[in-house]
């Protein structure tokens, strides 16, 4: 109640994702399964991207405190485009930390856009609430960046095929019309012998 009524939900402060993701920062443990499912779904988009993991406890004593200082810190990180905060789903009481109000109010200040991947299905944190997207698994975090990615690549191929048709046509235009000016010109050689007739 205390964050709703701070506007810690609400839609229109949700920041949009970039373009193009480029430089990918992830708060999560560095041996759990998350970083893996990130790491093979974006190796497999062939994204090219780089990734600076934070690793932090994501449970247990002092995790919520680690899990806010990651994300302040790939705040302050150079070039970084977007945070995603993540876990490989748990019991209630594992995913706990992600339910403290430190945790939120990183979040709701983040400069960047946090993508909340805390990786359970029944359970919503405070985290994924207040994040800018939620979506419920590690995988599905990177998968949006990946999508992103083929989205624009996609929009790129059509304007180039659109851009390449119009010139074409263009070209076929301008074509026309030098040779219909060709053919309404007369040269000069006929002009004379015009002249010479009368």
């Amino acid at each position: 109640n205390k964050l709703l009524k701070e506007g810690f939900f609400d839609p229109v402060r949700k920041k949009n994702l970039p373009l193009m993701p480029l430089n990918i920062g992830v708060v999560t443990s560095g041996a759990g399964a998350a970083i893996k499912d990130i790491l093979g779904i974006l190796k497999k988009g062939n994204l090219g991207v780089d990734v600076i993991l934070r690793a932090v406890r994501v449970q247990g004593e002092g995790a919520a405190l680690e899990i806010a200082q990651g994300i302040n810190e790939l705040n302050e990180f150079k070039g970084i485009d977007v945070i995603i905060v993540s876990r490989g789903g748990g019991s209630t009481e594992d995913l706990w930390a992600f339910n403290e109000e430190v945790v939120a109010r990183v979040v709701y200040n983040s400069k960047l856009p946090v993508i909340s991947a805390v990786g359970h299905q029944i359970n919503t944190s405070l985290c994924d609430l207040v994040a800018d997207i939620f979506v419920e698994t590690p995988t599905a975090a990177a998968k949006i960046i990946v999508d992103k990615k083929n989205s624009l690549l996609t929009e790129l191929s059509e304007l180039k095929h659109d851009m390449s048709f119009s010139l074409l046509n263009l070209l076929n235009s301008l074509k026309n019309e030098v040779t219909r000016l060709r053919h309404s010109l007369k040269s000069p050689l006929d002009r004379l012998q015009e002249k010479e007739q009368f």
